[in-house]
């Protein structure tokens, strides 16, 4: 059966408690799962306790960490849990692990990062560059369309970077970059790749093993679960990097490079998030089994068949978005419009309105219960390229599967009715 959103918005306890808001804040984090609240719960009620202990509650709260590793090995298609990091989110770990990396270069090398992205995956990158002595090469992108430069990208490829530095989809302009041929490309250079995924984990299908990467992060607040970080590292990779830690944390992984005591019931969580794909997948799935049935099995196809089936539903939200925001008089949408090259973006659109500064768009959509981000929402290279932040960014509208048509009309008449 296709995707029923009044089914899907009954798993959501904030939407049933907030029945007139729309939330097309997504983009800045999306509502709570019932599966993952109730994970949560049941961490902290009933077995909260710290690693390895002898009593009854410690073994089963490794028991529900060791779940989670295994859930998220299961949602990048990792080749085993011990791939999995978790840590406080996307921007802390991509710190972590750029100190690990950094120690491999040297005065002289070049590091490769990408003006389309969140500057959780440039800044880090620069910061480690310059503790090292390590030049810094930026990708530009098209502000005609926002899709990423693939001929300034090839020429960065010349020098040979260390790294490649780039993101899955853009959190302002919603473009989905060709990551699996940018992986490839980076390779055939010699360069390490690390994914930010963090703002496509929410509309599609993620497969570490196809698309090759080294390293992939994304955070669970983004996909319906709570505030934390997840990082995929290549067994290989991750077992000859330096780990930043205290003594007597272990050498083994995943431990090694999460430092300190983890948030257990975060993690709890992050398995309910999965847990909550998997139902997608079996309810709402079935006609993509075929599809992926020969390579994925059991829960690894479900989830998959869950990213489907979201992807078909919000190439309907995305269509009526576009829609809805050509008929306002006075706005300009940055990023592709062409309703034709859906495939190329998630439902994540940034646009300015003639006359009105984006914060006081976003405070007019807040009077009608309708939630937009407005600002740089730390994609800051976008906006300084669009020449846009000195003067207030964009405004943000994120829907995503639990969104309905219905919510897109009531955007487009209030927005219609600010002009």
């Amino acid at each position: 059966m296709p995707l029923d959103p009044l089914l899907v918005r009954d798993q959501f306890p904030g939407l049933r408690q907030n029945p007139a808001t729309i939330f097309f804040d997504n983009p800045g984090g999306t509502q709570i799962a019932q599966a993952s609240f109730d994970r949560m719960v049941s961490y902290l009620t009933q077995h909260n306790a710290n690693h390895e202990g002898a009593f009854r509650t410690s073994q089963q709260s490794d028991a529900v960490l060791n779940e989670a590793h295994a859930a998220m090995a299961d949602f990048y298609n990792a080749a085993r849990p011990e791939e999995i990091i978790f840590g406080n989110n996307m921007t802390t770990l991509t710190l972590h692990i750029s100190r690990s990396l950094a120690r491999t270069w040297s005065h002289g090398d070049t590091i490769v990062v990408t003006r389309l992205d969140h500057d959780a995956n440039a800044t880090p990158w620069v910061l480690a560059a310059q503790d090292r002595g390590v030049q810094v090469r930026w990708v530009d992108f098209d502000v005609e369309d926002g899709t990423l430069d693939l001929n300034d990208f090839a020429a960065a490829m010349e020098s040979h970077p260390r790294l490649v530095a780039v993101g899955y989809a853009s959190n302002a302009l919603g473009t989905i970059n060709p990551v699996k041929k940018l992986v490839q490309i980076a390779h055939e250079a010699g360069a390490l790749t690390y994914i930010d995924a963090v703002q496509y984990a929410a509309h599609g299908p993620i497969d570490v093993q196809d698309l090759g990467c080294d390293f992939l992060v994304s955070s669970s607040y983004k996909f319906f679960g709570p505030h934390a970080g997840i990082l995929y590292g290549r067994t290989d990779l991750l077992d000859e990097l330096f780990a930043y830690k205290v003594r007597p944390a272990p050498d083994s992984l995943p431990g090694r490079f999460e430092t300190g005591t983890q948030n257990h019931e975060g993690l709890a969580g992050v398995l309910g998030a999965v847990e909550y794909f998997d139902w997608l997948g079996q309810t709402f799935g079935q006609n993509y089994q075929e599809k992926y049935a020969e390579r994925f099995s059991g829960r690894r196809l479900h989830l998959k068949q869950a990213m489907a089936a979201v992807r078909a539903y919000e190439f309907e939200i995305s269509r009526a978005v576009l829609a809805a925001l050509g008929e306002v008089p006075g706005l300009r949408l940055y990023g592709l419009s062409d309703p034709r090259r859906l495939e190329e973006r998630v439902p994540t659109f940034a646009f300015t309105l003639e006359g009105w500064h984006p914060r006081q768009v976003a405070e007019k959509m807040a009077e009608q219960n309708i939630n937009l981000w407005d600002g740089n929402y730390y994609a800051i290279s976008v906006t300084e390229r669009l020449g846009l932040e000195e003067s207030g960014g964009m405004v943000r509208v994120g829907p995503v599967h639990y969104n309905t048509l219905e919510e897109v009309e009531r955007l487009r008449e209030a927005l219609r009715g600010l002009v």
